[in-house]
């Protein structure tokens, strides 16, 4: 028996929910918030299902799963920016990974759509939601972006095993 198929046979297991959700948290993953202005109401959602789709045109994704308090909010809007975490902003990732995340300590700014540009991120996007796709118990969101601010002096904050790597 060749080496590849004795490795596969004795530690491949079958899959569960379990360990594939254990499976997964060993992909490290930078974190981003997702905000909006909706009807004159700021909402945003943290998010980790991130991830560039296309140079041209620019098109970004996310997803969001189908119980999710803000799913019904992104699902109505249009716009949305979304903004990549540094690596000392865990506290803003953890206000809005709430329920009710509260905007009243979050540094922010509004583009002229309304939309809130999160302070000191790593990297901001300006963005048009242009489909939306249902697939599993997830909404993947398709996005192009318009504008986008950078900071290299800054690190992301990552989440990895199911925690935040500073």
């Amino acid at each position: 028996m060749d080496r590849l198929n004795f490795f596969t046979k004795k530690n491949m297991k079958k899959i569960n929910k379990d360990n594939y959700k254990k499976t997964l948290s060993t992909f490290a993953t930078g974190i981003t918030v997702v905000a909006t202005n909706y009807n004159s109401i700021l909402y945003g959602k943290t998010i980790n299902s991130f991830s560039s789709l296309s140079l041209s045109p620019p098109l970004v994704l996310f997803s969001l799963d189908n119980k999710s308090s803000k799913l019904n909010i992104f699902k109505k809007c249009e716009t949305i920016t979304i903004n990549i975490l540094n690596n000392k902003q865990q506290s803003v990732s953890n206000n809005f990974a709430k329920k009710i995340p509260d905007w009243k300590d979050v540094d922010y700014y509004s583009l002229k759509n309304g939309n809130p540009i999160i302070e000191n991120c790593v990297s901001n996007l300006d963005c048009r939601i242009i489909d939306k796709i249902k697939k599993g118990d997830h909404i993947i969101f398709i996005c192009q972006v318009s504008n986008v601010i950078n900071n290299n002096k800054l690190k992301p904050l990552i989440y990895y095993n199911s925690k935040y790597i500073l």
